[in-house]
Formats: C-alpha cells, sequence, structure tokens
C-alpha cells in the first residue's frame, strides 16, 4: 500500500513495533502527517488486533515493498483452544466449542502437518476479493463464503510453552500470504479441539527485527523534523537479505536511464532478484541475466 501527496522528498525506513487497535493503513496516515512525507507505505499488512513489526517505507524505498513482501516472516502467537469464532481471533463471535483439551506432546507432535508448501484456506473475514468485493464485506453482510485455497511456504512452526490448559505459544516462520488465523482453525480442527488466535505478534520481517523498532508513540512525541529524521533507517537497510552488486562510475549514467549494464556477478543465479550500488547507495533494483544487469526499479540516485 502506496500512498502519494505533496510534501517533503525522505527516503528510507521507519520501523514500527504497531500497536493492537489500529490498521496498518492508518500507521502509514500517522507516519506520513508526522514526517509530512510525499510518499509512504508499508511492507506487509497486520490486522488492526496485531502487534509487532510494520516496516514502513518512505519515497524511494516504496519501490523496495515488493522485495520486501518476498522475505520471509515470523511471528509469536497464542491461540485459545476449546473455541472457533467466525473471525478466527479473538474479535469475532464464538461459534463452536468443545471442552477437550490435547496434551502438549499432541499439539507438537501435529505441527509438522503445517511445514512446507501447504494449503489453506483464509479467513472468510479477510481481505482476499471475491467478485471484486472483500471477503470481510461479504461475510459481514451474511453471504455464505467458500474461499479457495491459496499455498503458503512454512519454514518452521514451533511450539514454544503452554501457558495454561486453554492457551498455546507457538511460532510460526512463513513467506508471504501467510494466514495465522488460518493456522490457529486448523490447528483446532485436527485436535478435534476448535482454536482461535488470542493474540499475534510479528517479531521480524525479512531484515527489520523487533529489536529495532519504535512506537508510534515516539513519533508523535517527537515534534520537529530534525529529530524524526535521526530514526530513518537508510533505504539499503531493506535490501540486506538480497545479493548486491557494485558497478563502476561510468555505469551510473546508464543505471539512471533504465539503461543495463555488463556487469561480474557469478555468485548470482540468472533472473534472481538482486540490486546494484555505487559508493554505497543502492541505484536500481533487477535481475542479472548473461552478464547483464538489466533494471526493473531505478531509485533515486541524487537522494
Amino acid at each position: 500500500m502506496v500512498s502519494k501527496r505533496k510534501g517533503n522528498n525522505i527516503n528510507g525506513w521507519i520501523i514500527i513495533d504497531k500497536p493492537a487497535g489500529i490498521t496498518s493503513t492508518g500507521v502509514v496516515s500517522k507516519i506520513k502527517r508526522a514526517f509530512n512525507a510525499k510518499k509512504v507505505g508499508h511492507a506487509g499488512t497486520l490486522d488492526p488486533d496485531a502487534t509487532g513489526v510494520l516496516p514502513i517505507a518512505l519515497g524511494e524505498a516504496t519501490k523496495t515493498i515488493p522485495y520486501i513482501m518476498d522475505e520471509i516472516k515470523s511471528y509469536h502467537f497464542c491461540i485459545k483452544l476449546g473455541e472457533a469464532t467466525d473471525t478466527d481471533d479473538a474479535s469475532g463471535q464464538i461459534i463452536n466449542i468443545s471442552s477437550k483439551r490435547p496434551s502438549d506432546n499432541k499439539v507438537s507432535t501435529l505441527l509438522h502437518k503445517y511445514t512446507g508448501l501447504i494449503e489453506q484456506i483464509p479467513p472468510n473475514y479477510s481481505a482476499i476479493k471475491v467478485n471484486g468485493v472483500r471477503a470481510y464485506d461479504l461475510a459481514r453482510s451474511g453471504t455464505q463464503l467458500k474461499l479457495k485455497s491459496r499455498s503458503l511456504f512454512v519454514k518452521e512452526l514451533q511450539f514454544l510453552k503452554r501457558i495454561d490448559d486453554d492457551h498455546v505459544l507457538l511460532q510460526l516462520t512463513c513467506g508471504k500470504g501467510g494466514y495465522v488465523r488460518s493456522i490457529a482453525r486448523d490447528l483446532g480442527k485436527d485436535l478435534k479441539c476448535f482454536a482461535h488466535v488470542k493474540w499475534l505478534r510479528r517479531i521480524w520481517a525479512g531484515p527489520f527485527e523487533i529489536e529495532n523498532s519504535i512506537t508510534l508513540k515516539k513519533i508523535e512525541d517527537l515534534q520537529k523534523l530534525s529529530s524524526l529524521m535521526k530514526l530513518l533507517q537508510p533505504l539499503e537497510v531493506g535490501l540486506q537479505n538480497l545479493p548486491f552488486i557494485t558497478c563502476s562510475k561510468n555505469d551510473v549514467v546508464h543505471i539512471a536511464n533504465g539503461r543495463s549494464i555488463t556487469v561480474s556477478a557469478k555468485k548470482i543465479e540468472a533472473d534472481e532478484k538482486c540490486w546494484i550500488e555505487f559508493n554505497g547507495k543502492a541505484l536500481a533494483l533487477g535481475t542479472v541475466r548473461d552478464s547483464q544487469f538489466y533494471p526493473s526499479r531505478v531509485l533515486n540516485i541524487e537522494n
């Protein structure tokens, strides 16, 4: 999601520890106002009740959002056993209950089923579009939905601890497009006890970690742009997990004009996403093929 308006040309990242009770779009609006920034976007939606890492891109960093979205993310989440809700989280209405409570071993043993490339059906209360209409709007209107399954790569699903008889803490590490609420819902069905997400916290997303995040309150408390700018992380921070190539000064103009250049990139596979830099500054994102770097997104190298 990216929004544009008149304002300051500011390039870089602000990593927010999103609080519960606000949408990801709402966070973008607050950052845009605080910096009076011309262009702002976020790299990966969190549900309103979810907390944790929400990378906010400003200016030219918004061009790198698709690359960040493709990266692995990790979540801590608590599931409540014995209750299914219509939203698959604690905000919904309870639709099924059970007195059964599986053992720690039974929960832990089942988790392997949810690793690797899996298929999951999104929650009815999600932003998936059905014939051009958001699923959550259809669900709220009482429409019976039958959403199609989606593929999700799950790197790891770990049992962390049993909080009490009714609550289990898990950690999910997965690719883009995953619904933690679907994991909780399906686990509850497989355990024959029903379950939903009690709370959810994203602890890292690609190169961005919760330890390096800041609160919205801190942003709102800092009134001067000069103080806010000290919190800004360089655009290149978001690209650190991707391979890069260093070009010569003579290549800079060619890249700025979107032209391909000859490179030596033996460690980069054909058509693998990468970026090119000069003097530590990212110039463009693109791919390499037959010793040629082909830019797909040229960055404003003057800033």
